[in-house]
C-alpha cells in the first residue's frame, strides 16, 4: 500500500502573514534606528559645540576677550574695502587663523588679512614679509577633528555673493554634512550648514528688532545681540536651500530670548556670546536646532 506524500511548506495565507509581522518589525525598527542615529548626531554636534567653549575660552585668556562678530569692519569706507566677513568667519579666524594656519594677535579682523593699518602686520596675504607672520601666530585652538571649516564659497558656489570679497574666508560647520561641496583642490566633501556665532555686547540694555538698522550693520544701537551679525549667511543658505520661512531679525531676537525673565525682553547668555547649529533639518530656528543657550 502505498504512503501519502505528506505536503510541506507554507500557505499562501501563512506567507501573507509572515510578510505581514516582517513589514510590522521593519515599521518598528526604521524609526529606532533613525532616532539612535539622531542622538548620535546631536551628541556629537554638542562635543564640537563644547571644543569651541573651550578654545574660546582660550582665547580670552590669551587676549583678554572674545572674538568680535560684527558683519563687515566698523572702519569700512575709511581704508578698510567692503567685503563679506560675518560673525563666524571672525569665529573661525580665532580659533584657526585667517587661512587655517593660526591666530595673528595683531588682526584687525579684516576679510582681506590686512593689519589695522592696511598694511602686512598680520597675515600678509602678499607675502610680502615672506614667513614672519608664521612666527607671530598663535597655533590653532581647535583640534583637526572638530574643525568642519569650509568657506562660503564652498558651500554655496551657485548663488552671486559666493563671488564677493570675503566669501572665500573659512568658517565653521556643523557636524550634519549634509551638503556636497568641491574643495578648490578638487577633491569633494561633506559639508554642514554655517555654525552662527554672536559675541554679547555687556552694555547692551535690550533684545529688540525695532532698534535694527540695516544701514549699519556693525552698529548693535543698544541690543546684546546684533540678528546682523550673520546676517549675509543666513540669507544665501536660505535662497539656495529654498527655505519659504526666514530667520530674520523679528524671529532672531524671539529666538534668543530667555523666557524666565518676564519684566523685559532679555536674552540667554547676555555676557558672553551664542553659538546656533542649524540641526538635522538645516534650517535655522526650528526645534531641533542645536544651541549652548537655553533647554
Amino acid at each position: 500500500m502505498k504512503r501519502k506524500r505528506e505536503e510541506s511548506g507554507l500557505t499562501l495565507v501563512e506567507l501573507l502573514i509572515v510578510l505581514a509581522v516582517i513589514s510590522l518589525l521593519v515599521g518598528l525598527l526604521i524609526p529606532a534606528v533613525t532616532a539612535v542615529k539622531n542622538s548620535a548626531r546631536e551628541a556629537k554636534q554638542k562635543g564640537q559645540f563644547f571644543a569651541i567653549d573651550v578654545a574660546l575660552t582660550a582665547f580670552k585668556d590669551d587676549y583678554g576677550d572674545y572674538p568680535p562678530s560684527y558683519y563687515g569692519h566698523p572702519r569700512t569706507g575709511a581704508g578698510v574695502p567692503p567685503g563679506i566677513y560675518c560673525g563666524s568667519q571672525k569665529l573661525a579666524e580665532a580659533l584657526l587663523g585667517w587661512d587655517l594656519l593660526g591666530f595673528h594677535p595683531r588682526s584687525d579682523w579684516r576679510w582681506d588679512g590686512l593689519d589695522a593699518a592696511g598694511g602686512p602686520g598680520s597675515y600678509d596675504p602678499a607675502k610680502v614679509r615672506g614667513n614672519a607672520t608664521f612666527d607671530e601666530r598663535k597655533s590653532p585652538y581647535i583640534e583637526e577633528g572638530t574643525r568642519y571649516a569650509f568657506t562660503l564659497a564652498d558651500l554655496y558656489r551657485s548663488h552671486p555673493l559666493a563671488t564677493q570679497p570675503g566669501a572665500n574666508r573659512y568658517l565653521f560647520c556643523d557636524v550634519y554634512g549634509a551638503t556636497k561641496v568641491t574643495l578648490p583642490s578638487g577633491s569633494t566633501a561633506k559639508a554642514g550648514a554655517p555654525i552662527l556665532y554672536y559675541k554679547a555686547d555687556p552694555s547692551g540694555k535690550f533684545n529688540d528688532p525695532a532698534l535694527v538698522d540695516p544701514a549699519r550693520p556693525c552698529d548693535n544701537r543698544g541690543n546684546v545681540y546684533n540678528c546682523l551679525d550673520n546676517v549675509t549667511i543666513v540669507q544665501i543658505k536660505e535662497a539656495v536651500d529654498g527655505i519659504a520661512v526666514p530667520f530674520d531679525k523679528n524671529a532672531f531676537y524671539a529666538y534668543i530670548r530667555d523666557p524666565k525673565i518676564t519684566a523685559k525682553q532679555w536674552p540667554y547668555r547676555p555676557g558672553s556670546y551664542i553659538l546656533i547649529s542649524a540641526g538635522a533639518d538645516g534650517i535655522y530656528g526650528t526645534p531641533d536646532d542645536i544651541r549652548n543657550f537655553g533647554d
